[in-house]
Formats: C-alpha cells, sequence, structure tokens
C-alpha cells in the first residue's frame, strides 16, 4: 500500500500530465506497430518523416524536463523505433520497384 501512495504523490505519477500525456502518447507506437502488416506502398513517407522529427524532439524534451518522464522517453523510443522501421519498408519497397519495373506494369 505504502509503494501505491508513493506513486500516487510522486511529481509522475497518476495525478499529473507526467503520467496520462505518456499514456496517451503511446497510442502513436501502437499505431505504427500494427500498420507493419500493411504493405509499404501505402506508408505515407511525409508523415513518417514528420512523426520521426517529432519523436527524436520530444525525446530530448522528456530527458531535459524536471522531474525527467523516463515513461514519455520511452514511448518516443519506440515510436522513433516503429517509424524508422516503416521508413525502412517504404525504401526498400521504393528499390524493388525500380529494380523491376517490370513487375509494376503487369499490374
Amino acid at each position: 500500500m505504502n509503494i501505491l501512495r508513493s506513486f500516487w504523490n510522486s511529481p509522475t505519477g497518476l495525478k499529473t500530465t507526467h503520467f496520462w500525456g505518456p499514456a496517451f502518447n503511446w497510442s502513436l507506437p501502437f499505431a505504427a506497430a500494427m500498420d507493419t502488416k500493411k504493405p509499404p506502398e501505402t506508408i505515407s513517407v511525409n508523415m513518417t518523416g514528420v512523426m520521426c522529427v517529432y519523436s527524436a524532439s520530444f525525446m530530448r524534451f522528456a530527458w531535459v524536463v524536471r522531474p525527467r518522464n523516463l515513461h514519455l522517453l520511452a514511448c518516443h523510443v519506440t515510436n522513433e523505433t516503429m517509424q524508422l522501421y516503416q521508413l525502412s519498408r517504404w525504401f526498400r519497397a521504393q528499390r524493388a520497384l525500380e529494380q523491376n519495373p517490370m513487375d509494376s506494369d503487369a499490374e
């Protein structure tokens, strides 16, 4: 019970935006993980690039803000990883289309 009370009253506990912001922000890397099942041609390279810049920026913010928000940092590290994976899928698909132009003509 003491552990719950200390978490409840901590500067990053349940009563603060330091907890709830990252909690809701986890929907971004979860959505990117779900998108890995979709064809790479459907990836928006512009939006994925913006998400990479966004997560990189907020990784730094989560590290320098006081109190340090490791929950937010973990969320943005995960999102950055997922977005970079999505970009790599898109680039590989584009390279495959350039190497086999006949495959795209058959459709």
